[in-house]
């Protein structure tokens, strides 16, 4: 389980406050720990359907809160090879673990991702203003 507040250094992130692992061609993706406080209790995740094409920036799911729904956006084209059943019984776990048992997807890429093209550990936190 993540320490609160963490931002791993081992994940990229992208802006909409999406982490990122990169494993070869898949890239594994959650929602960021800042991300899941700002959304309190997640009580539903509306999970995508696996073999559905995934565009960067578009909405892939959905997550609800006790106060919001907020989407979750692909960090890449690509298609999404599996996806994290056990938030169907567990939506918590988001909220609990948001880096390791609370990850979301994992998408195939269509193309190699730059990882340029998403922000460092530290330029995340940045963009919060807490760097």
């Amino acid at each position: 389980m993540s320490s609160p507040g963490a931002t791993p250094s081992d994940l990229r992130y992208t802006k909409t406050h999406e982490w990122v692992r990169l494993e070869g061609n898949v890239a594994t993706v959650g929602i960021t720990d800042h991300a899941q406080s700002e959304l309190t209790d997640i009580v539903f995740v509306n999970l995508p359907a696996e073999g559905q094409a995934a565009k960067a920036g578009a909405s892939v799911l959905v997550l609800e809160s006790v106060k919001t729904v907020s989407d979750v956006y692909a960090p890449a084209n690509g298609t999404i090879r599996e996806v994290n059943r056990e938030l169907k019984d567990h939506p918590e776990l988001v909220n609990q673990d948001p880096y390791g048992k609370g990850w979301l997807f994992r998408l195939e890429l269509g193309a190699p991702l730059d990882p340029g093209a998403l922000l460092s550990a530290e330029g995340y936190r940045a963009s919060l203003g807490a760097a």
